[in-house]
């Protein structure tokens, strides 16, 4: 900013600290009592809607429209052939490329005209912008429209406003939906970017007076302190990467940071909460191994724990010609009945 100190040189490799913060630890104390009922495998399927299909997928990439624009980008699961032909592709809107090292739109190949780097989207009556950046995302992750349409249903119907914490919470979508539903959002993200493009998405919804905390924060320091301020939440989402960096250079490591995550979270869910979820995307793992996770850490709080994959499927160009599914991530959630 204009006025502000001068950007601090990068530290040569010599200069880096050779001991890195990791997230805080925890020691996690088996719990007693019986666990959750289960039910598995669930598969989530998010379906075609007015702001987001899936059109076509195969030899390793996939074609999605959002909003406006149709957009390929690459999809290493999309092992089958493409059903639509190549003359469709060809026409898409953008095409990630990832064939340059810059930062930015450079990344990006707009075979008609060019792009800007926003354009307006709505799902779940909620407006916000769709971005494209530098890591192939473009500012939502359509998939877990399953879990948003079960989070904005109890919190409609649970007669109060409830609490929900959004951990890794990203670009805000589901923190401004729960929001519109009546709830009172505690939304964390590492990223003072990622924060900035949810209050503008926040301005986008007309929803600056609904009571939202944007908090930029390392998810586990934030938990962590909220157990000890005695805080308690009805819904929890987390949304963790397999590895990542809090504000202060906090390092996150999905298999040594997740079962403390999850304690603490069971820690700080109201007496009357209504569920916690857990997304987790590009590890090596079966649903099996968080759904276990999920069942020991709710040990004798009832309820039922559901796990699986989030999926999305095929629709075609108009969004109506049911397809092959694609599998997005896995995800356990913890419901109370």
């Amino acid at each position: 900013a204009a006025g502000g100190p001068p950007p601090k040189a990068a530290p040569r490799k010599s200069e880096r600290p050779s001991v890195q913060e990791s997230a805080p630890t925890r020691r996690i104390e088996p719990r007693s009592g019986e666990k959750p009922a289960e039910r598995v495998p669930l598969i989530l399927e998010t379906a075609a809607t007015a702001g987001y299909h899936l059109v076509d997928s195969g030899d390793g990439e996939k074609l999605e429209q959002y909003g406006p624009y149709r957009i390929v980008r690459p999809e290493a699961q999309a092992l089958w052939p493409k059903a639509l032909p190549a003359s469709i592709w060809e026409r898409a809107d953008a095409v990630f490329t990832g064939d340059t090292e810059e930062d930015g739109m450079g990344r990006w190949r707009f075979p008609g005209e060019v792009l800007g780097e926003t354009w307006p989207m709505q799902l779940l009556d909620t407006d916000f912008l769709g971005r494209f950046t530098s890591f192939r995302h473009v500012g939502v992750f359509p998939e877990q429209l399953a879990h948003w349409s079960w989070m904005r249903d109890q919190v409609a119907a649970a007669g109060r406003p409830l609490k929900v914490l959004n951990l890794f919470g990203y670009t805000g979508v589901a923190s401004l939906i729960a929001a519109k539903a009546g709830a009172e959002v505690t939304h964390v993200d590492a990223s003072k970017k990622a924060i900035g493009w949810a209050r503008e998405n926040q301005v986008l919804a007309r929803a600056e007076k609904l009571p939202i905390r944007w908090i930029c924060d390392d998810a586990m320091k934030f938990i962590q302190r909220e157990e000890r301020r005695g805080s308690r939440y009805d819904i929890i989402l987390t949304d963790p990467p397999k590895f990542g960096r809090g504000p202060n250079g906090e390092v996150w490591q999905l298999f040594d940071h997740l079962a403390a995550m999850l304690d603490i979270c069971r820690e700080i869910l109201s007496p009357d909460a209504r569920g916690l979820v857990l997304t987790a995307y590009s590890i090596r793992a079966s649903f099996y191994s968080i759904h276990e996770l999920m069942r020991e850490t709710m040990r004798g709080r009832g309820g039922r724990v559901e796990s699986g994959e989030l999926i999305i499927r095929e629709g075609g160009l108009d969004g109506t010609a049911p397809g092959r599914a694609l599998s997005t991530s896995l995800f356990s959630r913890w419901v109370p009945k």
